[in-house]
């Protein structure tokens, strides 16, 4: 593998592009131009390095819980049949706006270097609330590579509600987008729930989503705050309809609410780190903790997917128990195609970010789940560390099938805002996009703040940044890695 990231070559005096490359779209100045106290960044994070030893592979391992069948069945009996992500997506009553709509303020978010070729803006409703964020996209997930849903083109991103800064009333919701059609993007909303007492009601999952990965007919998302599973997981087919309109969730008088919105997900399985509570204290912005500790969660938020109380693990210190993810999102150029995670570090602390990666089954019946051993414990198939931290957006990538392996790391813009950075590592070093006047001017990409989603289909690289979705050619991103 030849050397990369010790002797960049430099670019210097280089005008920033102002327009969304093959769209034609173009952006204000205050969209493309950086400050250069904003802009000068020197914190190369350097080569990864591999963790092998047992104990530090050990801490990755998961237990698979899924939910009862009776559970969901019985849920099913009392909601109605089931629909599948098909139907929702037929039901979509909402339009993203095109870049040429979006406001000066909004397209602000999206990169500088390289330019977006494809970029939207949620309906002007919810781009305004203030209490929700979106913070995951997923793209793809089935084998064509194309983020196909029978015969829909799909791509959804997950939404966090804020809540009241403690965790508790905190909602996560998904945005199904019918993107058959590249030039009217339409969607609509549907709410993430955990079953409780036995499938006779449900929850709504209280936590930060940002990661979401959709693989076949299943849908992963990270957690966080208050609760104790590393991952929840959805199933598409399995999608139910709300009979009631209102703030509540669960069972209401007349019938099931689900926060206002027309379609709930229960979740049909969860993962937990094997040796109990996984570590939180790196928060999902890179800054801090992740909102989790005494007193966050509600009693409801204190059951397990089963209505069961939780295991005896515990989190541990800073640093003693197993890592949750913050990142996640689908590598189906390696073999078997796997989950890439990773758990950020804070800005301000002197950990570093782990990365690692689980094989998905190749069971037909467990599709979409992660491989399991017969006792349900799934084991990470390569781990590392980087120095990089505020790390948000993770995707791991294959050059061909005897290539090396590429990780792109999306890091935040942290507590002075703007633009984040986007960051290529492999075992011998690191590269970054670089735009402006110097020639340590990184911060090119958006927000940061966003998952990163690979769709090989058309080959882009999808993500949230700010009230944005985008798309940016890979190939584009390659061009511009330094």
């Amino acid at each position: 593998m030849k050397q990369r990231g010790r002797h960049r070559r430099r670019r210097r005096g280089r005008a920033l592009r102002a327009v969304l490359a093959g769209a034609g779209l173009a952006l204000t100045a205050t969209a493309t131009l950086i400050s250069a106290s904003q802009a000068t960044v020197t914190d190369d994070p350097g080569a990864l390095r591999p963790l092998t030893s047992a104990t530090e592979l050990a801490g990755l391992r998961l237990t698979e819980q899924p939910v009862p069948a009776a559970s969901l069945d019985r849920l099913a009996a009392a909601m109605g049949r089931p629909v599948d992500a098909g139907t929702v997506l037929g039901a979509a009553d909402r339009s993203l706006r095109d870049a040429a709509d979006c406001t000066d303020e909004e397209k602000k978010a999206l990169p500088v270097e390289p330019a977006a070729t494809r970029a939207y803006c949620w309906d002007t409703e919810d781009a305004a609330t203030g209490e929700w964020r979106p913070q995951s996209v997923a793209a793809a997930g089935d084998a064509s590579g194309t983020g196909r849903w029978g015969t829909h083109r799909v791509i959804l991103s997950g939404w966090t509600h804020r809540g009241d800064g403690t965790g508790r009333g905190r909602l996560a919701r998904v945005a199904f987008v019918d993107a058959d059609d590249p030039a009217r993007l339409t969607y609509t909303w549907a709410l993430l729930a955990v079953p409780v007492d036995g499938g006779r009601d449900y929850r709504a999952l209280a936590s930060r989503v940002t990661g979401m990965v959709r693989y076949q007919d299943k849908l992963l998302v990270t957690t966080s705050g208050a609760e104790r599973d590393a991952l929840y997981v959805y199933d598409l087919r399995r999608i139910q309809r709300a009979t009631v309109t209102a703030d509540a969730v669960g069972r209401v008088p007349g019938g099931w609410s689900a926060h206002g919105y027309r379609w709930v997900l229960p979740a049909v399985a969860s993962y937990r780190p094997a040796a109990g509570g996984c570590d939180r204290t790196a928060g999902p912005d890179g800054t801090g903790g992740a909102g989790s500790g005494p007193g966050t969660a509600s009693a409801s938020a204190r059951m397990s997917v089963s209505g069961g109380g939780y295991g005896s693990g515990a989190p541990g210190r800073e640093g003693s128990a197993p890592p949750c993810p913050t990142g996640l999102s689908l590598d189906d150029s390696s073999t078997p195609d796997s989950l890439v995670a990773s758990q950020t570090a804070a800005a301000d602390g002197d950990r570093h970010t782990r990365l690692w990666r689980y094989p998905f089954s190749t069971d037909p019946a467990r599709a979409g789940l992660l491989a399991a051993d017969s006792a349900g414990t799934v084991g990470a198939a390569e781990a590392y560390e980087t120095d990089a931290n505020g790390v948000r957006g993770v995707f791991a990538h294959r050059t061909g099938p005897s290539g090396h392996t590429d990780w792109y790391l999306g890091r935040t813009a942290g507590k002075r805002g703007g633009h984040g950075t986007l960051w290529r590592q492999d075992e011998h070093g690191a590269e970054a996009t670089e735009c402006g006047a110097s020639g340590d001017t990184h911060r090119c990409w958006g927000d940061g703040a966003g998952s990163l989603s690979y769709e090989p289909g058309t080959g882009e690289l999808w993500s949230v940044s700010g009230r944005t979705l985008f798309a940016v050619p890979l190939s584009a991103v390659e061009h511009e890695l330094h």
